[in-house]
């Protein structure tokens, strides 16, 4: 039944309605994506993209973002990014901001890009301060920065050494609810949404993530500057203290996964051999903001309602001071961390 649902649009369509014609043609390159036949999707895409009126936002935007995929499954990470920059610009709640940056975040994993990867995470964090996922593969980044990453903490790749957009969206964000996956295009292939079921199971998902984040922290450790070893240790901290803050609301399997992950962050800040004084400053200062009054928003406030004219500058300007925010009131703890590396050096010489 459901082979015969795609197959309809797949067949030669005469009709003298535009709008069906280049309907069709979505909907054939949704299915060639599903195949995963990128090139014919991605023809399919270009040849109506600019035919869309203006005013079909909808259509547009979802064609706009299957180029976006197409493209970097095929490797074309620039232009894919050109795309979803240029939809990023023209978001007009944070819905659809949030679903681009997803999508940027995409595909400058399988790219790599750090130095953008950061940055989407970071526009993501300024919209969504209050979810420990991103939190968790900020962290990650961080620790990415290093001259040398090892296996251990490098994405996962596929075959030809790059990781889908989808899985890499699928593995880094399995808690988006059903509010942004209506912001999705509706017919992408499974692997492109969020599935019920990888949404319950991301407890394990996020413990995975956990796992492979600094296995190497002790050959890392001197590739790393104390400055980032610090943002990446906050940027865990404060995942583990927002899941802390959930506990009173989950039951059965759901807590044991968020006791179990906190514990998972906990045994991971051992990896550190940050100084007892400096962890609780840290864990001080990334719960400063977490009360419950301020996570029922559950966007920041300051972009909340924002229009499409300054809700994407008003993200950029939040990034711009990202580090500064969360990170200026430790910066004290970088100097003394660096003599303690150089100390505990000496000794272990």
């Amino acid at each position: 039944m459901l082979r015969k649902l795609w197959q309809w649009f797949d067949e030669e369509t005469e009709s003298s309605d535009d709008v069906e014609v280049l309907t069709v043609k979505k909907f054939r390159g949704d299915l060639a994506y599903r195949r995963q036949e990128y090139q014919k999707a991605l023809q399919e895409y270009s040849s109506i993209s600019e035919k869309l009126s203006s005013t079909n936002f909808a259509m547009k935007r979802d064609v706009q973002e299957g180029q976006a995929r197409c493209l970097a499954h095929l490797g074309r990470h620039t232009e894919a990014l050109e795309i979803a920059t240029n939809l990023e610009n023209k978001a007009t709640n944070t819905d659809h901001l949030s679903t681009v940056l997803y999508l940027q975040f995409a595909i400058c994993s399988s790219w790599p890009n750090l130095e953008r990867t950061i940055s989407c995470l970071q526009k993501l964090i300024a919209l969504h301060p209050f979810d420990p996922w991103t939190w968790s593969k900020l962290a990650e980044a961080y620790l990415s920065l290093g001259p040398a990453p090892s296996a251990s903490v490098a994405s996962p790749q596929g075959h030809d050494g790059f990781l889908s957009s989808d899985e890499a969206v699928k593995s880094a964000f399995p808690h988006l609810g059903r509010d942004c996956l209506l912001c999705l295009p509706e017919l992408l292939p499974q692997s492109s949404v969020f599935s019920i079921k990888a949404r319950s199971s991301n407890g394990q998902k996020y413990e995975n993530t956990l796992k492979s984040i600094p296995s190497c922290m002790a050959e890392k450790r001197e590739a790393v500057l104390p400055e980032t070893l610090v943002k990446a240790c906050a940027s865990l901290i404060r995942a583990r203290l927002l899941l802390q803050l959930t506990e009173s609301q989950q039951t059965s399997f759901a807590l044991e996964k968020n006791l179990r992950t906190q514990q998972e962050i906990e045994d991971r800040m051992k990896g550190f051999h940050f100084p007892e004084d400096t962890l609780l400053r840290v864990t001080e200062v990334m719960g400063e903001d977490i009360v419950p009054e301020k996570m029922k928003e559950g966007v920041h406030a300051a972009v909340k309602g924002t229009g499409v004219v300054g809700l994407a500058g008003l993200v950029t300007a939040s990034v711009e001071g990202f580090e500064d925010k969360w990170f200026g009131k430790l910066r004290g703890h970088f100097c003394s961390l660096e003599s303690h590396f150089h100390t505990e050096k000496r000794v272990l010489a």
